[in-house]
C-alpha cells in the first residue's frame, strides 16, 4: 500500500483547503494517510523562502485565489482576525494528538475554528475551547504541548531536508508535491504507485 504523508501547518489556508479533501484523495487512491504537522514559518527561514502575502502582487491574488477555491470545494471560509496564525502551540499539541490516534479530528476541529470560523488558537485560553468543543481532551492535549517542542522542530527539519519549501507538501515516497492545486498529480502519483 502507498503512503501519501501530508505536512501542514495551522496558519497555511492552502493546507486547510487541502484537508478538507485528502482523506478522500487517501481512499480513491487507497493510500495510507500520514499527517504530518509542521512548523511552515521554519520551513521558509529554512529555505529562504516567503508566504504568498509577503510580495504585494501574489498577496493580493491569493485572497480572490482562496475564495474562488473554497467556493470549488464547496466548504467554509473566511479570513482569520490575526494573519499569520500564531501556530506554534497548536502544532505541537497536534503532535501530543498524533501520539494517541487524535490527530485528524485535531486537525479539523482547528482548521475549521480558524478557516471557517474565525477564532483565534494562539493560546491555551483560545485552543482549549476549540478542542473541547470537538470532544477532545483540550487542557491535557494543550498542557503536553511544551513537550512536543523539540518533535516539531525534527519534523519540519525532516520535511526540509527532503526538499519541502512550502504547504501543503505532500510526499509519496520521496516524491515531492507543493500546493493545494498539486492534488490531481499526487493523486496520478499514488494510482502509479498502486501493485
Amino acid at each position: 500500500m502507498a503512503t501519501l504523508e501530508f505536512f501542514y501547518d495551522f496558519t497555511s489556508p492552502y493546507s486547510y483547503l487541502a484537508s478538507t479533501r485528502v482523506e478522500d484523495l487517501a481512499r480513491r487512491t487507497g493510500a495510507a494517510l500520514r499527517w504530518r504537522p509542521f512548523l511552515l514559518g521554519g520551513v521558509f527561514k529554512a529555505t529562504g523562502n516567503r508566504a504568498p502575502i509577503e510580495v504585494q502582487a501574489k498577496g493580493k491574488n491569493m485572497f480572490l485565489d482562496l475564495q474562488r477555491w473554497a467556493t470549488r470545494l464547496g466548504v467554509p471560509y473566511r479570513w482569520p482576525p490575526v494573519f499569520p496564525v500564531p501556530s506554534i502551540l497548536a502544532l505541537r499539541a497536534a503532535l501530543a494528538a498524533d501520539g494517541e490516534g487524535l490527530v485528524v479530528p485535531f486537525t479539523h476541529a482547528v482548521y475549521r475554528a480558524v478557516w471557517a470560523e474565525g477564532r483565534e488558537i494562539g493560546t491555551p485560553e483560545q485552543l482549549v475551547p476549540v478542542l473541547d468543543a470537538a470532544g477532545l481532551d483540550g487542557p491535557r492535549l494543550v498542557a503536553a504541548a511544551p513537550a512536543m517542542k523539540e518533535a516539531l522542530i525534527r519534523q519540519t527539519q525532516e520535511a526540509v531536508d527532503r526538499g519541502a519549501f512550502g504547504a501543503p507538501a505532500f510526499f509519496v515516497g520521496e516524491e515531492l508535491f507543493t500546493g493545494n492545486d498539486r492534488m490531481d498529480f499526487v493523486e496520478e502519483a499514488l494510482r502509479r504507485g498502486r501493485p
